[in-house]
């Protein structure tokens, strides 16, 4: 069998196509805000490039068996992030829960940054901002970061995944 240059890019060496990594994911309905339109947008595409290529491989799940690709749904409940890992025939292999306390901060930052950039785009020169753009894509780095520090033990992922999960962290944060 034979894989196009995508496949291989998606996988860590020495892996089959689509083993570890998040096949489908969803966001719990009644913990989303829709903020705006702009918001919105930052959701559907986190989204869209999250399934195209991801590194995903829930820890204990993994070492009792599984072999991916997952499902994930991600809810705020109480205060904590839950992730649902799921088999691809939807059969719950695990939740992870992961408090929040330490993203608040950097999702208020980066929800106000984001605002500042969505304005800046409608009347400001372009050096200002590209030096907004490069301050959101700053915090939304030391976010991922934290989130990959946050998941060690329980999922290994990648950098950019941890990035669009942080997004989607974003979109679900604020309860409406």
């Amino acid at each position: 069998m034979s894989h196009s240059p995508s496949d291989s890019a998606m996988q860590p060496m020495g892996q089959s196509p689509g083993t570890h990594r998040i096949a489908h994911i969803s966001l719990d309905e009644e913990t989303i805000l829709w903020r705006n339109a702009d918001v919105e947008q930052e959701r559907r595409v986190a989204i869209y490039d999250l399934i195209e290529e991801n590194t995903f491989k829930p820890v204990r799940s993994f070492e009792r068996g599984a072999k991916g690709p997952y499902r994930l749904k991600l809810a705020v409940q109480d205060g904590r992030l839950a992730m649902e890992v799921a088999d691809q025939d939807e059969t719950v292999l695990e939740t992870l829960v992961i408090g929040l306390a330490r993203f608040r901060r950097p999702i208020r930052e980066y929800f106000a940054i984001c605002d500042s950039y969505y304005q800046a785009i409608r009347k400001a020169t372009p050096a200002e901002i590209e030096t907004i753009d490069m301050a959101r894509r700053g915090l939304h780095n030391n976010a991922a970061e934290l989130l990959v520090e946050r998941l060690e033990g329980k999922v290994e992922t990648d950098f950019a995944t941890a990035r669009r999960l942080f997004t989607l962290i974003c979109v679900l944060h604020i309860k409406g």
